[in-house]
């Protein structure tokens, strides 16, 4: 058996404040969109530009889930539901150059770091929605630096 990683799909009660959290935290891109007026949904590809430049660009008129682009799908339904599942979820990772510069950019967004930088290296935030993500430092650790060497963590992760 082969298997191929696509992409990850999380529901979002709030595609404004995902997209936001996503796009403008996190830096990812929107790739492409669907509005389903039957299915009463619209699902949100998002990558991130280093990936998509790396597998060649978003093909146009091709279908996301059908590409080597690593994405994650934002589903969001029209008709209001109420979504539970938190840590039960697991998490998204992403490796970031500089941890320091991630955790600060979303805290001016007013991202809540649940897990800080301490160690230079990992950091885990929350989505709107709840979904745990995690940060990564790209190669060896930063240096600990303050403020993020002496936070408490702060809820779950």
């Amino acid at each position: 058996m082969s298997i191929q990683y696509l992409h990850t799909m999380v529901r979002v009660s709030d595609i404004d404040a995902s997209l936001k959290f996503f796009c403008e935290g996190l830096g990812l891109k929107e790739v492409s969109r669907m509005d389903s007026e039957a299915g009463r949904f619209t699902l949100v590809f998002l990558a991130t530009p280093e990936d998509v430049a790396r597998m060649g660009g978003m093909p146009e008129g091709v279908n996301p889930t059908q590409t080597d682009i690593p994405m994650v799908e934002l589903t969001y339904n029209w008709d209001p539901e109420e979504y539970s599942g938190g840590r039960n979820f697991g998490h998204l990772a992403y490796l970031v150059d500089d941890i320091y510069g991630a955790v600060e950019r979303l805290q001016d967004l007013g991202v809540t770091i649940n897990r800080p930088p301490r160690d230079g290296r990992m950091a885990f935030i929350r989505s709107p929605d709840g979904i745990s993500v995690e940060l990564l430092q790209k190669g060896e650790p930063l240096a600990p630096k303050e403020p993020w060497a002496s936070a408490e963590n702060i809820g779950v992760w």
